[in-house]
């Protein structure tokens, strides 16, 4: 039990590092962007701009997922990269499982798989509406 909290722990940390440098690209990134926007798209800019922030945010996700996924082949928690990415994404995404489990030894990774993807979201849902805030 142990040894899946730390790994998970190790993972939870490495997701957030992955978020909050992401992120802070963004918010750092997002006045030059929006205007670049407003002279090409006029008055879709707003549209563009929320678009590609919406698919930095996916992209960052679907990266904290692949992590995930190489942890649970790393460990033999899982024994393929289509079933670890898919277990991946349905804990992250607190969809959850039922036709692919962890063995016994593993199962707590499930749980901080869904707790991290979560939190996750939270963060994700609270970034996007300060960057529509922002962009308007």
């Amino acid at each position: 039990m142990l040894t899946q909290l730390i790994i998970g722990s190790i993972v939870i940390i490495a997701t957030v590092a992955i978020q909050a440098e992401m992120f802070g690209l963004l918010t750092r990134k997002h006045e030059p962007f929006l205007t670049w926007t407003r002279n090409k798209f006029r008055r879709f800019a707003g549209t563009a701009f929320i678009t590609v922030a919406m698919l930095v945010v996916l992209f960052t996700m679907t990266v904290e997922v692949w992590l995930w996924a190489f942890v649970l082949l790393a460990t033999g928690a899982v024994a393929a990269l289509e079933p670890a990415v898919y277990f991946a994404l349905q804990c992250f995404t607190t969809l959850g499982f039922g036709d692919i489990t962890l063995p016994t030894e593993w199962r707590l990774l499930s749980a901080l798989i869904g707790a991290n993807g979560f939190l996750m979201f939270g963060w994700s849902t609270a970034f996007m509406v300060e960057l529509i805030r922002k962009s308007r």
